[in-house]
C-alpha cells in the first residue's frame, strides 16, 4: 500500500464514546504517573488505606474489600473460586453477553450453571427468578448472580428485587453482582441491598486505566469461603488477608491507587456522588431522547424496551435491518475519528453502543451525537434527522 492509498485519520482529538474503558480525566493521568515508590513504605501504605476506604464508600459497604491485577474478568473469577466448590451451583440471570460470559465462566471452573432466561430487551422476569428459587427445596443453588448493569444490551437489572425474591422464597444463596458499568455511575448500595459479593474494576465508572480489579465482600460470603475448595492461589482471600495490604499476593500496582486517589478526590469532594449520579442520569436522558428521535422513518431504536431498566451509563441502539452496525462504526471512526462500541455476542453488526460515563459533560454527549447524526446520513442509515435538538430539549 502506498503512502496515498493509506486511509487518512482524521485531524482533532479522538472522540471516545465507547462504553469502556471511559475517558479519564486529565488530572488522573497525571496522578497515575507518579515515580516508582516501595508498596511497603508506609508513606504508601496512607494512600492505599484511604483508597481501600474510599472504595467502601462508593460500594456502600462497611465489610470486606480485596483488590486484584486485573481486569473485571478477574475479580470475577476471584468471586467464584473463592465461594464456591466443584459442583456446586449458580443461578445466573440472564441480561446479555456478559450474564452469559459469567456462566461460562463457571462452567470452566466445575459449577453447575442455571440461567433464569430473559429476552435481552425486556429484561429478566423477577417472577420467575422467585419461581426459580421456589423450586428449589434442597437449597441446591449456593449463589445467585445478576450484572447489575448489562453493558451489551444497555439494560440496568434491579438488584433489590432480586434481594426480594431470595427474601421471599427463604433461600440462603449468596447474592452476587457484577457492578464493573454500574459503580461510580449508578447508584450501588451492598449492604442495604444485601449483596454478599460484588465485582468492580477500574476502567469504567471510577475513570483509571484498566488492569484493577475488586471483589467486595459480606460476612456471610466470608464464612461460606472457608468451605470453598475450587482451585486458586493468586485470588486466595485467606491468604490476601495474612498480607499487610489484605491483598495481591506479589507486587501491588502502586500507580493505579495514586491514580485512584485523584479519581475518589474528584467523585465525592469536587463533585459529590449524587451528583455524579444526577449528571449520569440528565446525560442518559439526553441520549435515549436523541435515539428515540432518529428512531422515525424506520431508523434506529433503543435496543432496550423497558424503560424502568433504561441504563444510565451505555445505551445500545439497534440498526434497522439490513443494516450491519460494525459498517457504521467505522465510517464514524474513520471519518470523523469517534468511537463508538460495537455489538457482542449475537448482537454483532446488529447494535452499536453509546457509553455516557464516567468523565463526561454535556458538550461532549451534543457533539458525539451530532456526529452519530452525520455519520448516519454518510453511511445511508435510515433516520429521522433533529436528534441532537431532541437531546438539547431534554438537557434544558
Amino acid at each position: 500500500m502506498t503512502a496515498s492509498e493509506t486511509p487518512r485519520k482524521p485531524r482533532g482529538r479522538l472522540f471516545f464514546a465507547n462504553p469502556g474503558p471511559t475517558n479519564i480525566p486529565d488530572s488522573v493521568l497525571l496522578a497515575t504517573a507518579h515515580h516508582t515508590v516501595d508498596f511497603a513504605d508506609p508513606a504508601f501504605g496512607e494512600v492505599y488505606w484511604a483508597c481501600m476506604e474510599g472504595l467502601k464508600r462508593i460500594l456502600k459497604t462497611r465489610q470486606e474489600v480485596f483488590l486484584y491485577t486485573g481486569s473485571g474478568h478477574a475479580a470475577w473469577e476471584a468471586c467464584l473460586a473463592n465461594l464456591l466448590s466443584p459442583g456446586d451451583t449458580i443461578l445466573v440471570l440472564e441480561s446479555g453477553h456478559f450474564s452469559q460470559s459469567w456462566g461460562r465462566m463457571a462452567t470452566d471452573l466445575g459449577i453447575e450453571v442455571q440461567t433464569v432466561p430473559a429476552d435481552w430487551r425486556r429484561g429478566v422476569d423477577m417472577a420467575a427468578v422467585q419461581a426459580a428459587l421456589a423450586a428449589d427445596t434442597g437449597h441446591v443453588i449456593k449463589a445467585v448472580g445478576v450484572v447489575h448493569n448489562e453493558t451489551s444490551t444497555g439494560m440496568m437489572i434491579p438488584i433489590p428485587e432480586v434481594r426480594a425474591a431470595l427474601d421471599a422464597t427463604g433461600h440462603p444463596a449468596l447474592l452476587l453482582a457484577d457492578t464493573i458499568s454500574s459503580l461510580g455511575s449508578l447508584d450501588f448500595r451492598m449492604d442495604e441491598w444485601g449483596v454478599d459479593a460484588a465485582v468492580g474494576g477500574s476502567q469504567k465508572g471510577l475513570m483509571l486505566p484498566t488492569g484493577l480489579s475488586f471483589t467486595g465482600v459480606s460476612h456471610k460470603a466470608l464464612k461460606a469461603h472457608e468451605s470453598s475448595t475450587l482451585p486458586k492461589h493468586y485470588f486466595n482471600w485467606s491468604a490476601m488477608m495474612k498480607r499487610p495490604l489484605k491483598s495481591f499476593l506479589g507486587t501491588v500496582p502502586t500507580s493505579f491507587f495514586f491514580g485512584l486517589q485523584e479519581s475518589l478526590r474528584l467523585m465525592e469532594q469536587e463533585e459529590g456522588l449524587e451528583n455524579v449520579f444526577a449528571r449520569h442520569t440528565r446525560l442518559a436522558r439526553a441520549v435515549r431522547a436523541a435515539v428515540q428521535h432518529w428512531s422515525g422513518n424506520n431508523g434506529p431504536q433503543l435496543f432496550c424496551t423497558t424503560p424502568s431498566r433504561y441504563s444510565d451509563s451505555v445505551t445500545a441502539v439497534l440498526m434497522p435491518d439490513g443494516i450491519d452496525g460494525d459498517v457504521f462504526r467505522r465510517v464514524a471512526m474513520q471519518r470523523f475519528n469517534l468511537s463508538l462500541g460495537g455489538g457482542l455476542g449475537p448482537l454483532a453488526g446488529k447494535v452499536f453502543r453509546i457509553g455516557h460515563l464516567g468523565d463526561l459533560n454535556e458538550p461532549m454527549i451534543l457533539g458525539t451525537l451530532a456526529t452519530v447524526e452525520l455519520a448516519m446520513k454518510v453511511a445511508g442509515v435510515p433516520h429521522t434527522p433533529g436528534g441532537v435538538d431532541a437531546a438539547i430539549a431534554a438537557l434544558a
